[in-house]
């Protein structure tokens, strides 16, 4: 606290340097686990989804006795890259590079003119190195260390305030999801998400069907849980007014929204018409990747369409941007508050790049959690927690 201040925790240097960027790769993204998929992904024998885990590049695959494993993504010849993305029929895996293959329980079954050679060669001694693997909540997981044991030791305590969507029971909104780059570094997108304090401002309009005053929030352990009800209107008329086919399972009594932030960088945003996981990737000191999935109630497409049309009145007159303006060209007058967040983001990141620039006073209740957040990261990049 300095002149009655409350300060950020992090230096500039945290959000804009090479250093700082590559001690967060190594000391927290490499030794935490890490979104992989949604669990029909790998729903097969031989499906298998491939994913950046830190300074590791980690593959899940399903056996042919429909076990889940996961490996370290690199032959164990000259490390060569094994499996992209996601596929599926695999009943084997072969290295591009000289055609060394694994099984899909990661034993080493096949060299190019071993005889010849590799005359000496132990293949036993040459399988895929394993790493962990679990599944949560839909959502199948990774870890680098394949003794991390149960994810539930990560996760556990912030389980019961995470909402009640069994995400089993939902189907993908849209296979392929969307990407979004960010120009901003991935600590300024989390701390975003994660302010309960620019909701009523930036957001005044965009998600007016929440009642920004009465937010529930806080950390559990290492993960930031967060819930608001919605406004009175709109939760009076939910039936009509959602803009999607409500989930039923979602209680009446607790509609609103459901928006944690699991450490370091994977969002759960949910409603009472669906749920998505928001997963956030660095890609470098000052760009960040975004790739949401959203899954929704099981129903007809004339479901769908009927909720949309009977659900139009409210958001035409109640959904409006932060400005008037050309809404295809302004984020701030396009009626979309990923867009509003975006934009807000990569200002702030450019700001950094100013001499002018200092940090302003940091508001006592709404962004507690920013400040928390910070010194998690402090703590794992200097400490190693």
């Amino acid at each position: 606290m300095s002149g009655g201040r409350t300060m950020p925790v992090l230096p500039v240097e945290a959000y804009t340097s090479q250093a700082w960027f590559d001690r967060e790769q190594a000391r927290i993204f490499s030794r935490t686990w890490a979104f992989a998929g949604l669990a029909e992904d790998v729903a097969e024998p031989g499906g298998y989804v491939a994913v950046q885990a830190g300074l590791n590049n980690i593959f899940i695959v399903m056996g042919r006795d429909r076990r889940l494993r996961a490996f370290h993504n690199v032959c164990r010849h000259r490390g060569t890259q094994l499996l992209r993305a996601v596929g599926k029929a695999q009943k084997a895996i072969t290295c591009p590079y000289h055609d060394w293959t694994y099984d899909l329980e990661g034993r080493l079954i096949a060299v190019p003119n071993r005889e010849t050679e590799f005359p000496d060669l132990d293949a036993a001694c040459l399988g895929l190195k394993p790493a962990a693997v679990d599944r949560w909540r839909g959502m199948l997981w990774v870890h680098p260390d394949s003794n991390a044991g149960s994810i539930m030791d990560w996760f556990g305590e912030v389980e019961p305030l995470l909402g009640p969507h069994r995400v089993d029971e939902l189907v993908e909104y849209a296979e392929a999801g969307t990407s979004t780059d960010i120009a901003a570094n991935w600590k300024i997108v989390v701390e975003n998400y994660i302010d309960g304090y620019h909701l009523a401002h930036l957001h005044a309009g965009t998600l007016a069907m929440y009642d920004h005053s009465r937010i529930e929030s806080g950390f559990v352990g290492p993960h930031f849980a967060f819930w608001e009800p919605a406004a009175v209107d709109y939760r009076k008329g939910i039936e009509r007014n959602a803009a999607l086919p409500l989930i039923d399972h979602v209680s009446r009594d607790r509609i609103g929204a459901w928006v944690p932030m699991l450490f370091p960088g994977i969002g759960l945003a949910a409603d009472e018409g669906s749920w998505s996981v928001y997963h956030v990737t660095p890609l470098a000191p000052a760009l960040t990747r975004v790739v949401t999935r959203t899954k929704v109630a099981n129903a007809s497409g004339w479901a769908f369409t009927w909720q949309a049309v009977r659900s139009a009145g409210y958001w035409a007159s109640r959904i409006r941007g932060k400005f008037a303006g050309d809404a295809a060209g302004d984020p701030l007058a396009s009626g979309d508050f990923m867009a509003e967040d975006v934009y807000a983001c990569e200002q702030q990141q450019k700001s950094l790049r100013s001499p002018y620039f200092e940090h302003g006073p940091s508001s006592r209740r709404g962004e507690a959690g920013v400040r928390r957040h910070q010194a998690l990261v402090r703590e794992w990049v200097e400490g190693g927690a």
